[in-house]
């Protein structure tokens, strides 16, 4: 595991073995209609308790550095991630009610 500017990654070795996994894989979840003071580390905390968790991101704009009010939560199983998409979707965080929906495979 390496954590690399607040993100949290499960790294495989084989780079034919990380691309496959990458592709087969919908245990990613988009997080939309996060507030903008939602960082990372409360994001990764409402979602830890569904599984174990590769990486956590909140995206921001590459100018201000300000939050976009979405993000991405990756889980080392879809199983967990389908618990998480269940339990969380419409769910209050921050004040808000995030939207929760399985990540697209080409983002």
């Amino acid at each position: 595991m390496q954590a690399i500017n607040g993100m949290i990654r499960v790294l495989h070795k084989n780079p034919l073995a990380r691309s496959l996994w990458a592709r087969n894989s919908c245990s990613k979840l988009f997080v939309g209609g996060l507030s903008y003071d939602t960082n990372e580390t409360a994001l990764k905390n409402a979602f830890e308790k569904y599984g174990e968790i590769i990486e956590v991101r909140v995206i921001a704009h590459h100018v201000s550095g300000k939050s976009r009010g979405f993000g991405f939560v990756r889980f080392t199983s879809e199983a967990s991630a389908n618990v998480a998409f269940k339990e969380m979707h419409s769910k209050e965080l921050d004040g808000r009610n995030i939207r929760v929906e399985f990540a697209r495979k080409n983002f």
